[in-house]
């Protein structure tokens, strides 16, 4: 349907059967274009409308049965030409799965066997991490900090007043960034226990599903007066266990999230707990061996980085050129001949 008078130009689909007024046209179903039509009917028939003296537009039957629509070519056209676009969209995105995937390795690889080719390594005894650097220690987490849920409150409790972690910071994060979206009406008792330092680890804690489980993100300075979110457990490390920066990496490696969803029960939300953390293994070396490590993959990492923002940048730019190419089709702009 497709209202010509007053609100010209406004198309709905009807879904039952109805009566409507001399102000609608009404299109039957017939050469399967329908669907088409509801987005090239607003931009292409009030072309061929005439006007009052105010300049508002006039349509009747006779001006809409002589507008012109190309259906079955425009539509053709947009097809060949979204398909293509949408595959190299397609394309950048698996370049930048295929880039993400790359960085973990190289997390992994760094994290688990150092920098050193030659070193000697020697079997772990476990599984998921293999061999290791011989001069590593393996300590279970709950020897080397103290872990500690975050706050719990009602929802009038946020949205001003002081800094607050959220689960976000933490997922989208290795580490947290400087300003927090988040507020809170933290008291000082608050801020003390759910305070956030430089070293703290964060862990993503519960969701509704465990691919989103065991994240972690590092604070690489202290943030006054901050708390963190119920859905997260800090990690306090014991001073000179380990390194901030060593940990951005460390914690972040695929492998330990393997061993989190491999040991975590999932009931109706995936959960994890204190005392699964505190059993995780961490490899410890030397702890200038943490910082020349995490010095390695802070440019190894920024390289990358710098690929896949430039693959993003690649799909939206892509996105606009399909928009684009659509508007400048139905609305006539451009010749189904031309190349835009």
């Amino acid at each position: 349907m497709y209202s010509f008078k007053l609100s010209v130009g406004t198309v709905s689909f009807c879904g039952d059967d109805m009566y409507t007024n001399e102000a609608i046209a009404t299109f039957l179903e017939g050469y399967g274009f329908l669907p088409f039509l509801y987005y090239m009917a607003p931009f292409a028939i009030i072309h061929n409308a005439n006007y009052n003296i105010y300049g508002a537009p006039i349509l009747n039957q006779e001006l809409i049965k002589g507008a012109t629509i190309i259906v079955p070519r425009i539509a053709d056209y947009l097809d060949k030409k979204c398909g293509e676009i949408d595959e190299l969209i397609a394309l950048q995105e698996q370049m930048i799965a295929q880039l993400t995937d790359y960085k973990q390795s190289v997390i992994t690889e760094a994290v688990t066997k150092g920098l050193n080719p030659d070193a000697e390594l020697v079997p772990s005894g476990i599984d998921w991490i293999g061999d290791v650097p011989k001069e590593w220690k393996i300590v279970p987490l709950r020897y080397i900090g103290r872990t500690q849920n975050g706050i719990s409150q009602s929802g009038d409790y946020f949205g001003e007043g002081f800094p607050f972690v959220s689960y976000s910071d933490v997922y989208k994060n290795y580490s947290l960034p400087s300003i927090f979206n988040g507020l809170a009406k933290s008291s000082k008792q608050d801020q003390k226990l759910f305070s956030v330092l430089e070293g703290d680890v964060f862990f993503t804690r519960t969701s509704e599903t465990i691919d989103e489980i065991g994240f972690s993100s590092v604070c690489l300075q202290t943030v006054e007066k901050a708390v963190f979110a119920g859905f997260l457990i800090r990690f306090r490390p014991y001073k000179n266990k380990i390194d901030k920066n060593f940990s951005k990496y460390y914690f972040r490696s695929n492998i330990h999230r393997a061993y989190f969803v491999k040991e975590m029960n999932l009931v109706t939300r995936a959960s994890l707990s204190q005392e699964l953390l505190k059993s995780l293994p961490v490899l410890l070396p030397p702890l200038s061996e943490q910082q020349s490590i995490a010095t390695n993959l802070d440019t190894k990492c920024s390289e990358i980085d710098s690929l896949i923002a430039i693959k993003q940048q690649k799909i939206e730019t892509l996105k606009d050129y399909k928009k684009s190419v659509i508007y400048e089709a139905v609305t006539g702009k451009m010749s189904i001949g031309e190349t835009p």
